[in-house]
């Protein structure tokens, strides 16, 4: 089936917030005493707050009574940390062009509150572009669960397989795949030599690289 749409994951994708994702998140968790290795964070990205802070409340035996107060702890640091220092992802704004002047259907889905996903589109001067907002947040299962996908294309008003998807991180792409939508995945610099991402579609070093070429590939 000819794409008629795109839909965009927001973080570590169209604005460099993951380090800041990762800064609210060591922080918080140090003041349980314990601390992540960079490898650690990185398995983890793509999850939801909610379920990053029940993964690693489990792996270092933290009482889960402040599981609540540590994900707001974390929603909260980072919402600040992005608003004021996060910056768009290379060849961000010039994505939404490409596909806008195509005729194409936009959406953006996330694993991320609402709350942030404003800061984000007004930051990022995106809000034009976008027909439809799916969050994860209130759903029962985050990515790599593919419901925030398919709430979006439903929004949207199109078949999964009308859809083609940009995503970061593995837990994302399996979500993708998983809604039965075209993956192009675009790999933290340091993780693009790994074999893992061999799952996508198309796998680009950056939003730069976006061209017809690529589309055609698909």
């Amino acid at each position: 089936m000819k794409p008629t749409t795109v839909i965009f994951d927001m973080d570590g994708l169209l604005i460099d917030s993951e380090p800041l994702w990762e800064e609210a998140g060591k922080e918080t968790l140090a003041q349980f005493g314990v601390s992540l290795t960079d490898e650690q964070y990185h398995f983890s990205t793509g999850l939801r707050t909610k379920e990053w802070v029940d993964w690693w409340f489990t792996w270092f035996n933290i009482d889960k009574q402040h599981s609540l107060a540590a994900e707001l702890t974390i929603v909260q640091k980072a919402i600040e940390k992005i608003a004021e220092r996060g910056v768009a992802m290379p060849g961000a704004k010039q994505a939404f062009t490409f596909f806008q002047e195509k005729g194409f259907k936009i959406g953006l889905a996330t694993s991320s509150p609402l709350a942030l996903v404003k800061v984000v589109a007004e930051k990022l001067q995106i809000n034009d572009y976008l027909q439809a907002i799916a969050s994860a947040e209130e759903l029962p299962y985050g990515k790599p669960h593919p419901q925030v996908y398919l709430d979006c294309a439903r929004a949207l008003e199109v078949s999964p397989l009308e859809c083609i998807c940009f995503e970061d991180s593995f837990n994302g792409m399996i979500a993708v795949k998983a809604a039965r939508m075209k993956c192009i995945v675009i790999p933290a610099q340091h993780q693009q030599h790994q074999t893992r991402w061999d799952a996508a579609d198309i796998k680009l070093p950056s939003l730069l690289h976006l061209d017809e070429q690529v589309l055609d590939a698909l």
